[in-house]
């Protein structure tokens, strides 16, 4: 099966392309965005406090620990980049899929 377009593979996991919607009513995965991954963000754009929200969020839908997570970039941007090492691009796609994430393309 093939990895959905918002993820890519690297030499220690995997990145995945983030559409991000902060000051939203609640953290949730909503669907693409063009190549990317739309999760909607509870947390305002403040402070980094929705860039936090969203590692945390991840981190749990993922279940891996967030030092795994990395904001590669985007930090002040809705268009975001996340580096997750520990975990293949297959893993990290299905655990995706498990929390409502799309699946392949």
């Amino acid at each position: 099966m093939s990895l959905p377009l918002y993820l890519t593979s690297d030499a220690s996991g995997c990145l995945i392309a983030i559409k991000a919607q902060p000051r939203a009513r609640e953290t949730a995965i909503v669907g693409l965005h063009g190549s990317e991954l739309k999760i909607r963000i509870a947390a305002p754009p403040v402070e980094s406090a929705a860039n936090a929200a969203l590692i945390e969020y991840l981190a749990e839908s993922l279940h891996c620990g967030r030092r795994q997570l990395v904001l590669a970039r985007g930090a002040t941007s809705q268009h975001k980049v996340v580096r997750v090492t520990g975990l293949t691009a297959d893993e990290v796609a299905a655990r995706l899929r498990q929390a409502g994430a799309p699946g392949g393309s």
